[in-house]
């Protein structure tokens, strides 16, 4: 009995969010019980799928990318979903700056749309903030991005295992050539990772320096496999 009254509570869960008239977070059209209306979810500029394994720039038949040839990152492989570009940017900018945290479930699950099938790390970790951006923000965007993911994949989440020990410039406002510089050292790691595959968690890559000297750092403490799982990334055109 109990079983067909949670059947039926569902059902009619179902049937009142298909009637509501829930906004379209970037149009404002009717999208009912979704975050975006269709015509929106569609335009989202999705990366084509075949990337480099190790940092997932678009490459002619998923090649390893001239970048990484020269210099391979810290991390052994990278997922993204999306292009960094319009409206995606958008999305970003509203979960970071404007506290829609809503928009981490959503990009959530489209990230771990496209990790389905891959091989399950033992850990997922999220960049981490300095403590300074954090009282300011109120929130890790990566950690909220991570923790619906742990969720998800069913893999364990350790939000305190990596810290931010330097309040660094924004990467963003600096050249890509000053970036790994900017980033040498800020980052420390507090628990044993030794054996660990480990998977790192952030909204976006655009030179990948942070998401590399993390990646080292979480080396360093014993991890033997660690991967790059972003949102969106940067492509050069």
């Amino acid at each position: 009995m109990s079983n067909w009254a949670d059947g039926l509570l569902n059902s009619c869960r179902n049937i009142v969010r298909s009637q509501v008239a829930q906004s379209c977070l970037l149009c404002a059209a009717r999208s009912h019980a979704g975050l975006l209306c269709p015509a929106c979810a569609e335009d989202l500029p999705r990366l084509p799928g075949q990337r480099c394994p190790r940092c997932a720039a678009p490459t002619p038949g998923g090649a390893v990318c001239g970048a990484c040839l020269k210099r391979a990152p810290a991390f052994d492989a990278a997922a993204a979903v999306y292009r960094y570009a319009f409206p995606v940017d958008v999305l970003v900018h509203r979960l970071k700056y404007a506290g829609q945290t809503v928009i981490a479930d959503f990009l959530a699950l489209r990230l771990a749309e496209e990790l389905a099938g891959s091989a399950r790390p033992d850990l997922i970790l999220a960049m981490p903030l300095h403590p300074r951006r954090l009282r300011e923000r109120g929130f890790n965007q990566a950690a909220l991005l991570a923790g619906h993911l742990a969720c998800r994949l069913g893999v364990a989440f350790d939000p305190a295992a990596c810290r931010r020990e330097r309040d660094t410039k924004p990467q963003v406002d600096l050249p890509l050539k000053d970036r790994r510089r900017n980033i040498r050292g800020a980052f420390v790691c507090t628990v044993d990772l030794t054996g660990k595959r480990v998977a790192l968690v952030d909204d976006v890559m655009t030179s990948g320096a942070s998401l590399d000297e993390l990646a080292r750092v979480v080396k360093q403490a014993g991890a033997v496999e660690v991967s790059a799982w972003v949102v969106a990334r940067t492509v050069k055109d």
